[in-house]
């Protein structure tokens, strides 16, 4: 059997199995077909871009979809994605839109084929119209609806796409370094689908003094794969807001990668909000590595998806290096959230705190799954770890496992997780003082998320979330 036979043989094994996790009658596993035929039809790129592609799609059908025999996947069954062969977004296009995109394109409207308006980003924006923002439309730069001119010299701004093309050394040097692939089938798959997304540099002692957003806007029902490179140099800092959004409901596929490199002494606030439809698939990955003394901030907000799944990675690398990872999740319906973190300490003196909240009603799931790796030469190390969660309704439920891992002696590590519903003393209290049952439970549920949301720093953006948390629960 060829090498081409055997990765195909275990890719649609892989469907197979995560079919049968589920349950279900397996389709005809034309998925990997489907990617091969949309991987041999993607522009031609650099020599070290298609080598890096090759290797990523070749690892991707090696690895196949992941099962619920995968440790890292135990809870979540990928079947619903590994089931449908998507067509990517640019190329395959719903009919219903194929006029209005159509139009667009006669236009010479190349960068926003959507036709998609100002107007209707709006309301993804936390009402900050003057945030340096990228807009990035089915896995493409939108230049017309982006802004970001005032920058400086200092941080240089692009699509990825666009510094790829234009020879840029310092993408060849860390796109696809940092985010491993060896065995992450999902971040495998987007490599080998690299052409777009954005590339922000800060030179060395850069400071960024407003936030800068990237708009991912889905409007279809294929599948996109942006892949972000964000390079901070010495002593740099920025705040970065990673979103995720959908103009309509649809069947849809996220498949995102961010890769960012903190250099000694720089400090990184990363957001990532993922509100996708919530009869969408979402897989997002963020890795980071850390040098000395380098600080990074990230809070992870999930509330949308059928099907959704945040990995924040980071590694420790530089002496005294420091991160925060908290997060909060919202599930209702059927929905399905599953959050990993993992957090590797390499050198000494490394503190890491990590707070994650969720918040399930309906006949939700959520998922938890905490990592703190510490290596024999990692002395000093100061982790902890917390995960919360909240359960509203009888049929909702939550699977949880905060994990350490420690190969030092000198370290002080701790970690947790809860279960639990609404306290129905409090809930008494409230009661008691003239406060409906339907007021208290929203008052309570409030309170819970509310406590994590008071870690981001970003003012506009806590307010915002804060507003949308209420309104959820006042639902």
């Amino acid at each position: 059997m060829t090498e081409t036979a055997i990765r195909k043989s275990t890719h649609e094994n892989s469907v197979r199995e995560a079919s049968k996790a589920e349950g279900v009658t397996t389709r005809k596993a034309g998925s990997i077909e489907t990617y091969r035929e949309e991987f041999a039809r993607l522009p031609v790129g650099p020599e070290w871009l298609q080598s890096l592609r090759k290797q990523g799609i070749a690892r991707f059908e090696g690895l196949g979809f992941p099962t619920t025999k995968n440790e890292d996947w135990h809870f979540t069954s990928v079947a619903p994605i590994a089931e449908r062969s998507f067509r990517l977004s640019t190329v395959s296009e719903s009919n219903g839109d194929n006029e209005r995109r159509g139009a667009a394109r006669r236009k010479g409207d190349v960068t926003n084929p959507a036709g998609i308006t100002p107007s209707l980003l709006d309301r993804f924006q936390f009402g900050e119209r003057d945030w340096h923002t990228l807009v990035f439309t089915n896995g493409g730069f939108a230049e017309d609806l982006s802004s970001f001119a005032a920058l400086g010299d200092s941080v240089r701004v692009s699509s990825l796409a666009q510094a790829i093309k234009s020879g840029s050394e310092v993408v060849e040097r860390y796109l696809g370094k940092i985010a491993r692939f060896d065995q992450h089938a999902f971040t495998a798959l987007n490599t080998g689908f690299i052409s777009d997304g954005a590339f922000v540099e800060l030179r060395p002692k850069a400071i960024v003094d407003r936030p800068i957003h990237l708009l991912f806007v889905s409007d279809g029902d294929g599948v996109s794969h942006p892949r972000n490179l964000i390079v901070a140099g010495l002593h740099s800092q920025a705040v970065f807001v990673e979103s995720y959004v959908s103009l309509r409901d649809g069947e849809y596929f996220t498949n995102a990668v961010t890769e960012m490199v903190l250099g000694d002494g720089a400090h990184i606030d990363h957001y990532k909000i993922q509100r996708e439809s919530e009869t969408a698939f979402h897989v997002g990955t963020v890795q980071a590595r850390e040098g000395r003394d380098s600080q990074l901030h990230s809070f992870s907000f999930a509330t949308g998806g059928s099907l959704a799944r945040t990995n924040i990675y980071t590694s420790l690398d530089g002496d005294a290096a420091t991160c925060t990872l908290n997060g909060l999740y919202l599930t209702d319906g059927t929905q399905h959230i599953d959050n990993q973190t993992s957090i590797e300490h390499i050198a000494p003196n490394c503190p890491s705190h990590e707070v994650y909240k969720g918040v399930l009603d309906g006949r939700s799931h959520g998922v938890f799954n905490g990592k703190v790796y510490v290596h024999p030469e990692a002395q000093k190390t100061d982790g902890k770890q917390s995960n919360n969660n909240l359960l509203l309704s009888p049929t909702a439920r939550v699977d949880t496992k905060p994990q350490l891992e420690i190969f030092a002696d000198d370290v002080k590590c701790t970690h947790g997780a809860t279960v639990g519903r609404l306290d129905e003393v409090a809930m008494f209290y409230l009661n008691s003082r003239g406060i409906g049952r339907d007021a208290a439970r929203t008052l309570l549920t409030y309170a819970f998320a509310a406590d994590v949301l008071e870690t981001i720093e970003l003012e506009p953006l806590r307010r915002e979330l804060e507003k949308m948390v209420l309104a959820r629960f006042s639902a």
